[in-house]
């Protein structure tokens, strides 16, 4: 089932309180009130925040004025020590910079290509899959990473660094959450942080890992060598307005982003959609039929019309980027408010995605409404505009093959009393696993 959203609540939430609640279990934490509304606003003595869920200022923000809403580094303050520079966290020029760089990698052609290292994932997840009663977020996980290490540097997760990689990454997922509520105060440096001692040592030995592979590669592409995966084209990629290309420290930064949005929203998004077939056994009849018909070819998955729409359905309830956070440079009028220079603009897919006046039936899983008309402005698991996500199209390629693999061989059921609760950590995450049984077909 689907955990049911709050009934409205009388008292006002403040900002602090939201915040915990936030990182303690999504939904409850949440007014049925900002499930209708267009705006809502926070107030604090260092700042301001506005929730946006008008279609309108969405557009504002992410499409039609996106260098006036940079980044705000109050969130991704946390993350710093794992990203550097990273495409994720820059703004402006510097940001641009890295994209001409990186959006050839993953234009529809080079997709294509990385076809068969998916598809090697996909049969490995399949022979690694347990029986039983068993953690799916967990198997997800190991899925997600696997075909990150196949398509950029062509290992397979058996390889004894991307073992080493894999694990302290799933360390660093557990020491830093998404929100992390220090960064929403000014406070010095030395001020400790929550988990900042664990996530900074987890930051650290997966940067150190990265920065071998890296050197290793850059050594490989000098001698003519490297093979011809995302790793060697982004690193022999020349941004062509200046002609310069990442340098060794830069790709650092980059495959770090990489491995967190390739391995971590993928993942997220592959265990909440096995557990929402496993409780509509319906619809998971409907994707084994469909998988029924799998083979080793691009083009099978236009095949798969079912089970990509499974996949879309499980990014619109639970989309594994809750919020996007964004700061204003100027002034602004929201609905009629004024909005001062330096206040927080939080667009959020949770709201967005299971919004009222938005959707219909909001709250229902239900695979069969991609088939007809969306709501524009209501659905964006990938952010939208000039920084929506590059690898958008790769993940929902791998979402589609991975779930339809699974599915074709096994059969996904629901245990009861063990209803997953949605928390933020870097992503939306269960908040002790995501627990069905798993038998074979």
């Amino acid at each position: 089932m689907i955990p049911p959203k709050p009934e409205p609540r009388a008292d006002k939430v403040s900002l602090w309180g939201h915040l915990r609640a936030f990182r303690r279990d999504i939904l409850s934490a949440q007014p049925a009130r900002l499930y209708r509304a267009w705006m809502a606003e926070f107030r604090t003595p260092f700042f301001e925040s506005y929730l946006c869920n008008d279609p309108a200022l969405v557009r504002r923000v992410l499409d039609e004025r996106p260098a006036d809403f940079p980044k705000s580094r109050r969130v991704t303050e946390g993350l710093l020590p794992l990203l550097g520079r990273s495409v994720f966290v820059t703004n402006g020029a510097e940001w641009l910079h890295q994209r001409r760089i990186i959006d050839p990698a993953f234009e529809g052609g080079r997709v294509k290509e990385a076809f068969p290292a998916i598809w090697a994932a996909c049969e490995a997840a399949v022979a690694r899959m347990a029986v039983g009663e068993v953690d799916v977020e967990l198997a997800a996980s190991h899925a997600a990473a696997d075909v990150i290490f196949r398509t950029l540097f062509s290992i397979p997760i058996e390889d004894r660094v991307a073992q080493a990689v894999f694990h302290a990454f799933r360390a660093y997922q557990r020491s830093a959450p998404i929100l992390n509520l220090g960064a929403f105060v000014p406070l010095p440096a030395w001020v400790p942080r929550l988990h900042r001692r664990a996530a900074l040592r987890s930051a650290r030995a997966i940067r150190r890992l990265i920065e071998g592979l890296t050197a290793e590669r850059a050594a490989a592409v000098a001698a003519g060598l490297a093979p011809p995966d995302l790793a060697t084209k982004i690193m022999t990629t020349p941004d062509p307005v200046t002609g310069v290309p990442f340098a060794t420290a830069e790709m650092v930064d980059q495959v770090a982003i990489f491995f967190l949005a390739g391995h971590e929203t993928s993942a997220s998004a592959l265990a909440w959609a096995l557990y929402l077939l496993a409780t509509h056994p319906e619809a998971q009849a409907r994707v084994a039929a469909e998988a029924a018909g799998l083979r080793p070819e691009f083009g099978v998955v236009g095949s798969l019309r079912f089970t990509r729409d499974v996949f879309r359905e499980a990014l619109r309830l639970y989309p594994p980027v809750p919020m996007l956070v964004r700061e204003t440079t100027m002034p602004e009028e929201f609905r009629g408010r004024m909005v001062k220079p330096g206040a927080q603009v939080v667009i959020s897919p949770w709201h967005l995605h299971r919004h009222e006046r938005l959707w219909d039936r909001p709250d229902d899983f239900d695979p069969d409404r991609w088939a007809g008309e969306v709501p524009q402005g209501g659905y964006l698991p990938f952010s939208r505009g000039p920084r929506v996500c590059p690898g958008a199209g790769f993940a929902m390629l791998e979402g589609t093959l991975l779930l339809a693999h699974l599915v074709r061989a096994f059969r996904f059921e629901a245990l009861p009393g063990r209803v997953p609760v949605p928390v933020a950590h870097l992503t939306v995450r269960a908040k002790d696993g995501i627990w069905l049984r798993v038998t074979r077909r």
